[in-house]
């Protein structure tokens, strides 16, 4: 099963506002929660694209529309792939580009260790998983990816059902080098109403029991994000739409780990080539710092962003602001 809108249909990757459907791109104003805390969450493993400056373009415009507040978050849970000249590139890119997050200031990751960054806050993840842990919920496995792909090549189909392929809720591996840890959360459907793509139903465990440690050591996303949201407060998720899928396992964690309130959610539209790939730092896609060098203005960028997210007909400059300007 895939996460769908309950009732609207349609390519939830459109990269354009469909003919005759001008709210595609932007959420009813009625919706939008009061002075909301959201946050901007880039991964420090390439540079920033006009993807990003998309999902930038929605979190301080919903914010600043609304009264709310942005958080910046550094996203480095992947120690193989982050990298400190990624994180300071995109530093640097938010302050050319006019991007001031309400908190930490920028310079706060400049300066050394913060709560805002994930790899300081291992200790954080740590006690979140041992209260997972007195639950009965953590469970080590010795699933690779190879033991995924032979059960695909076996059954036709990739995996889903309880647990992992293994079976390995039920040994009672133990938890050292080379062993991932999962949390086991249980059948039900998760419900919520998201800003843009309509009310969703979905599965926690449809793909199986989700990471929380991988074999390398490294904490998983859906669990930092999980953790990193309750505990800054943030009640406003806006993110791209290839992240639908991802939201029930997350917000079962949020409750299992005792967040009784989860967030509002926004699934915005994709940047895509025309082949409908999405942009990607791993794929070398053209960098706003690129552009920037190359003489574009920071009002031009968000101007073409707008467009390509549907939420204008043209690439109209627009201050960075006044991006509220776009969702009152």
């Amino acid at each position: 099963m895939t996460a769908r809108p309950a009732e609207r249909g349609g390519d939830s990757d459109a990269l354009v506002v469909p003919a005759g459907d001008p709210g595609a791109a932007r959420p009813d104003p009625r919706l939008l929660p009061v002075a909301p805390v959201t946050r901007f969450a880039p991964a420090p493993t390439g540079r920033l694209h006009l993807g990003h400056l998309v999902n930038a373009l929605y979190t301080w415009g919903i914010a600043r529309a609304a009264g709310g507040r942005v958080l910046l978050r550094i996203e480095d849970h992947d120690r193989q792939r982050s990298r400190p000249e990624y994180e300071a590139a995109l530093l640097d890119d938010l302050e050319r580009l006019g991007l001031e997050p309400d908190e930490p200031p920028i310079d706060a990751f400049r300066s050394g260790a913060t709560p805002y960054r994930q790899s300081d806050s291992r200790p954080v993840y740590a006690a979140a998983l041992d209260g997972l842990r007195r639950d009965g919920l953590v469970y080590a496995c010795d699933c690779s990816r190879a033991t995924f792909a032979a059960w695909e090549a076996e059954h036709g189909r990739a995996w889903r059902g309880i647990g992992c392929p293994g079976g390995c809720r039920g040994r009672s591996l133990p938890d050292e080098d080379g062993t991932s840890l999962r949390v086991a959360v249980g059948a039900g459907t998760e419900r919520w109403l998201d800003l843009l793509a309509g009310p969703v139903a979905d599965e926690p465990a449809k793909g199986g029991d989700p990471l929380v440690r991988d074999r390398m050591g490294n904490w998983a996303y859906a669990f930092c994000v999980v953790v990193d949201d309750a505990r800054h407060g943030v009640d406003l998720v806006i993110r791209g739409r290839d992240l639908l899928d991802a939201t029930a396992v997350q917000l079962r964690l949020a409750r299992l780990l005792g967040r009784e309130t989860p967030p509002q959610l926004l699934h915005h539209p994709l940047v895509r080539h025309a082949s409908g790939r999405k942009l990607s730092k791993a794929e070398g896609d053209t960098a706003v710092r690129t552009l920037l060098d190359d003489g574009a203005t920071p009002a031009a960028l968000f101007g073409r962003a707008a467009r390509l997210a549907g939420l204008r007909p043209d690439d109209t400059p627009i201050d960075p602001h006044d991006l509220g300007s776009l969702f009152r």
